[in-house]
């Protein structure tokens, strides 16, 4: 015989792990100082750079 499953505690419950799981992620892209933001902004262009230097020319 099958569980009984409340539909409604079922949804707000996966409405609670969405708002974790979103919590998370804003911790970590606001959470930074302004230095922080700027130190990883210029290692994403200079990694940038790189990639494009070792990219192939087309014939």
């Amino acid at each position: 015989m099958s569980e009984i499953v409340n539909l409604n505690k079922a949804r707000k419950a996966k409405l609670r792990t969405q708002a974790k799981a979103e919590a998370a992620e804003n911790r970590i892209r606001f959470g930074l100082t302004k230095a922080q933001k700027a130190a990883a902004r210029a290692e994403v262009a200079g990694l940038e750079r790189r990639l494009d230097g070792a990219r192939r020319e087309e014939d």
